[in-house]
């Protein structure tokens, strides 16, 4: 999808580029790749993704995660949340 906003003025993609700058300073900068095959590097983000959605609080959230506060308010599962059912036919 692309931004509507003018170019060079980008408030729409605030949340994208606050959340990736993050990810790049936990995730990569301030590790040693060298010996981390290309496999092993593709799936580490995942872990991190997993905690993004399931293990950080926030307090603006009232002390949930972001996964915990949507099931709060009664919002259907997210989509990447585990389950043993298999997903409806029509999403």
């Amino acid at each position: 999808m692309r931004s509507t906003s003018a170019k060079g003025c980008s408030p729409d993609n605030a949340a994208c580029e606050g959340f990736f700058g993050r990810l790049k300073n936990e995730f990569f900068y301030h590790r040693d790749w060298c010996d981390v095959s290309l496999e092993e590097f593709v799936a580490k983000p995942d872990g991190c993704m997993e905690y993004y959605r399931e293990g950080r609080i926030k307090r603006s959230l009232g002390w949930l995660s972001p996964n915990e506060h949507r099931r709060s308010l009664g919002y259907r599962r997210s989509r990447y949340e585990k389950s043993s059912a298999p997903p409806p036919f029509f999403v």
